[in-house]
């Protein structure tokens, strides 16, 4: 089963996006503009992460880091445009998991979410794939018994695709969740892609599938 993100934020563009990054990494996703229904949410959603914005409007983010504190045991991601440490230590004093300030890259935010849903237990940090296993904490891979080795992005890109194995993903995809952004040359996932590819395939049959027109995704043929 998928980890459950509350996603509370009033710009609704940068919720939009946060949201977006975070299910194209395989979790299940709520967005809401204000805290109003928390309580609801957390009772019905039962989020695993609230990724909470401090300026909102009505209770703001550390009056809502109480409600969950006290009702939930949900990790917690502030989100704001304070960078000053009396926020970040009220934050992290109240329960708070971790702090990210604005502006932000959704690839970095999207991984202090895994982070701590990994911490605290809620997310495997092992996925396997055929003869393939990807152990994200550990920063290990191993194919057949055989260790490979990975620059840091390629274990990124390879974590990224194991997360969603089975699924077809865009370049587009691939660029905001590994690299943080959209508008760059394509080709940069296509060399990092055929790098990976080769290192895997040192030790076995093909399991980085490309689908002409759509993407790329990573599966062990039956």
């Amino acid at each position: 089963m998928s980890a459950r993100v509350l996603v509370i934020e009033d710009a609704e563009a940068i919720g939009a996006a946060v949201s977006s990054a975070l299910r194209e990494s395989g979790y299940e996703v709520q967005h809401r503009l204000d805290g109003r229904q928390l309580e609801a949410d957390l009772g019905r959603f039962r989020p695993d992460l609230v990724v909470l914005d401090v300026m909102l409007p009505g209770r703001d983010g550390f009056a809502l880091l109480e409600v969950i504190r006290r009702s939930s045991g949900a990790g917690v991601v502030m989100l704001t445009a304070r960078d000053g440490v009396p926020d970040r230590l009220r934050g992290l004093s109240g329960g708070a998991d971790d702090y990210v300030g604005k502006p932000f890259v959704l690839a970095e935010l999207v991984a202090r979410v895994s982070a701590v849903l990994r911490r605290l237990g809620r997310t495997p940090s092992t996925v396997q794939v055929g003869d393939l296993v990807v152990d994200a904490d550990a920063g290990v891979v191993m194919r057949a018994d055989q260790a490979i080795e990975l620059t840091a992005t390629e274990l990124r890109l390879l974590v990224y695709l194991a997360a969603q194995r089975g699924r077809v993903v865009s370049k587009t995809q691939i660029l905001t969740a590994v690299w943080g952004y959209e508008d760059y040359d394509p080709n940069l996932v296509e060399v990092h892609i055929s790098a990976v590819r080769r290192k895997l395939e040192e030790h076995g049959a093909r399991l980085v599938h490309t689908v002409r027109g759509l993407g790329y995704v990573l599966r062990a043929e039956e």
